[in-house]
């Protein structure tokens, strides 16, 4: 079994058939409980349990059951990406133990799959949903959040609060294993920022442009902050690779190291072509599923510089 996935929406859909949740910003997990063990996987199906000994006690709540869930780093209250990202790798039993006593992860538990030997995939979410708040399994470390029926206000509120965005789900939904479904919408809130291009790269098999390598300004010079590639198929990409052509160079424009799998294959440019891009803020100095926007033909290099210094 792995997660139904959401699909993204650029508005809230309305109307008594929805119900609507925060998004929360973590790691997508299942975790089944049978027989006493625990098992934690990932949404690409690697079972991850060793790194959350935290959770282990779920397997004593019931003899089995499958969870649908976020594992979510809290930091003050709120959902920090960065503070889970040293827990997410983690396969040693010991250290695991040692990150789970100062840096505890929290599952928000949103589905129920299975319970006591019966299948409730094919069920609606609605009762699904009823079925998992009668189980009552609120602990230190694992919740049932909430869900509303006004999404535009839980948008509102969730980006006052700086949260991830909603999930909008649709009441009579069966849960599709393994596939995005329009009967789950996501909204995230989206940061924008400007960033500088100095480099690109082919698509996959083409000669047309996939991505480009962009960075920011840093200590030292322009820090690299990753790759993009969403948004840049078709006429934008060929657009942006115009701009890019005339300005190409030997060697990389970042004086912040750029990992191998990025660099390889990479066309290196004068960092002079600046773009808007928007995603889901940085986790470890890098961009977190970040897509164009614009060209920015209103600002320079240095003017990137210039937003730096004050």
């Amino acid at each position: 079994m792995r997660p139904m996935l959401a699909t993204l929406t650029e508005s809230v859909p309305a109307g008594p058939q929805w119900v609507h949740e925060v998004k929360w910003d973590g790691m997508r997990v299942l975790v089944e409980a049978k027989g006493g063990a625990l098992t934690v996987t990932s949404r690409t199906d690697r079972d991850v349990t060793v790194a959350y000994p935290e959770l282990v006690p779920l397997a004593d709540l019931y003899d089995d059951m499958v969870l649908d869930g976020e594992l979510v780093a809290l930091v003050d209250g709120r959902p920090s990406f960065a503070g889970l990202a040293e827990r997410m790798h983690v396969g040693n039993a010991r250290r695991a133990a040692a990150l789970a006593s100062s840096r505890p992860v929290t599952l928000m538990a949103f589905d129920l799959l299975r319970l006591l030997g019966q299948d409730l995939t094919s069920q609606p979410w609605a009762a699904r949903r009823q079925l998992l708040e009668q189980l009552e399994i609120d602990g230190p470390r694992w919740q049932v959040p909430p869900t509303y029926d006004d999404g535009e206000g839980l948008l509102d509120a969730t980006a006052d609060q700086g949260l991830e965005g909603i999930v909008s789900k649709r009441r009579a939904s069966a849960y599709a294993s393994g596939r995005r479904s329009p009967d789950w919408l996501k909204l995230p809130h989206r940061h924008s920022e400007s960033v500088v291009i100095g480099g690109w790269r082919r698509e996959v098999g083409g000669s047309l442009l996939g991505a480009v390598l962009v960075g920011v300004p840093g200590p030292d010079g322009w820090d690299f902050v990753g790759r993009v590639g969403a948004g840049l198929a078709g006429r934008a990409g060929a657009a942006v690779l115009h701009r890019l052509r005339p300005i190409e160079r030997g060697g990389s424009p970042f004086a912040s190291h750029v990992p191998r799998e990025d660099a390889t294959g990479t066309t290196w440019v004068e960092p002079e072509v600046v773009i808007d891009v928007a995603s889901l803020g940085r986790a470890s100095g890098r961009l977190r599923q970040p897509s164009y926007l614009r060209v920015r033909t209103d600002l320079t290099s240095a003017d990137l510089w210039e937003t730096t210094d004050g």
